[in-house]
């Protein structure tokens, strides 16, 4: 991750005798890539390997939507029930092998501990704070934090009222974009964030409680239970490069100018054959003839997902906050009919959106089938006769999305 941390007491050199009362403590190398990546080094009260018993395996089953037509989709999230925990409660809306998507509104807490053993994890807060408790140490989170945990991070929620997330998970890794870091890994003058953006664990609380401690872990396609004896919190002390961390959107610095800025611009995180991007208020292009609505374009190697988030969406008519476009490959899309002209003279825009680009197609569930409003691959037509009929002025809104 960006920048070494430490918490919590280690010894002077690694693989090193480090006791506690006399008691030789257990130390836990975690690293990616063949120990060739980045790693952190944690030392537990017991081995982390100990297990007193198996409960069930649990296969993740998605059930897929096919449609009879390819075509641009508009899905109504916002009023979905709420449902399970922070980790049951995730409902996929689209998938491919390199990034899963999903929605989640918690009913209830976790009363057992994750770790996602197969991929890393970023979940954007949409509503909500709390703290996300970790074998890392305690990681406080609030409206507008992407929360990045990598894999195989034991964590548990501790939220404070009604929350509501976005979750990305991928097996492959969530980096921050290369082109944003130096040779020696800081982030560089022209990076829209910087060091002190990053937020990683403030407080390492051990915990030396011993009972029964359920801990759910994705590996496998599945959940596999495991419960120990130990609470598994019971880290002293750990140093390295990876750990959980959080960024919130509304420390994103968009890049703009004087004629209007490719998404790239906006890109926050990258995954394997995906990029994350944060659409954040800004002044807009500044060229006298600059059309500061995006252009039509078609996403003729990518698929396009728009996660609305909050403002007024002034190039998209019927979305609200809450909503999700996809536009797949092969499709071109831009604003609506009358809205670029509309646009010219704008001179900010206020609105808040995430979006995923990814780079093979996604396949869609059966839930995303059920918030699908049946009609959005229509509205550049209907818009356009709204038009015609000089019925769409009051539709505009003030708000321009940047890349619809």
């Amino acid at each position: 991750m960006p920048f070494y941390q430490r918490l919590g007491d280690v010894p002077r050199k690694r693989h090193v005798q480090f006791r506690e009362n006399g008691t030789l403590l257990s130390e836990e190398v975690m690293g990616l890539e063949g120990f060739t990546g980045n790693e952190s080094i944690l030392y537990h009260l017991y081995s982390p390997c100990r297990v007193m018993d198996l409960a069930g395996f649990e296969p993740i089953v998605r059930e897929e939507w096919l449609p009879e037509q390819h075509a641009h989709r508009h899905l109504t999230t916002y009023g979905i029930d709420a449902a399970g925990d922070e980790v049951t409660g995730r409902r996929t809306l689209m998938w491919n092998d390199d990034v899963e998507i999903s929605l989640c509104r918690p009913a209830e807490s976790m009363d057992y501990f994750f770790r996602n053993g197969e991929g890393d994890e970023v979940i954007f807060v949409h509503e909500g704070t709390g703290t996300l408790e970790t074998i890392f140490g305690d990681v406080p989170y609030k409206d507008g934090d992407y929360v990045v945990v990598p894999r195989g991070t034991t964590y548990r929620f501790r939220p404070e009222g009604p929350q509501r997330y976005l979750v990305f998970e991928t097996p492959g890794l969530i980096e921050i974009p290369k082109r944003y870091r130096n040779v020696y890994g800081q982030l560089m003058e022209g990076a829209p964030y910087y060091h002190r953006d990053i937020h990683p664990p403030t407080e390492l609380r051990t915990v030396r409680e011993q009972g029964e401690f359920r801990v759910k872990v994705r590996v496998r396609g599945g959940y596999q239970t495991y419960v120990t004896d130990f609470h598994p919190f019971d880290v002293v002390g750990w140093d390295g490069y990876l750990y959980p961390w959080t960024f919130s959107i509304h420390d994103f610095e968009p890049i703009t100018g004087r004629i209007h800025q490719p998404p790239p611009s906006h890109q926050t995180f990258q995954g394997p054959n995906f990029v994350i991007c944060s659409f954040c208020p800004r002044k807009l292009d500044f060229d006298p003839q600059a059309v500061p609505i995006p252009y039509v374009h078609s996403n003729l190697q990518s698929e396009e997902m728009i996660y609305y988030v909050s403002g007024n969406f002034g190039s998209r008519r019927g979305v609200d906050v809450g909503s999700i476009t996809l536009h797949p490959s092969g499709l071109p899309h831009g604003p609506q009919p009358g809205l670029a002209e509309k646009s010219i003279g704008m001179h900010e825009t206020s609105e808040l959106a995430v979006m995923c680009d990814t780079f093979h197609p996604l396949k869609l569930s059966t839930f995303a089938r059920d918030l699908d409003d049946g009609k959005y691959m229509f509205s550049w037509f209907a818009n356009a006769q709204a038009d015609d009929d000089g019925a769409g002025d009051d539709a505009t809104g003030a708000g321009l999305t940047s890349h619809l």
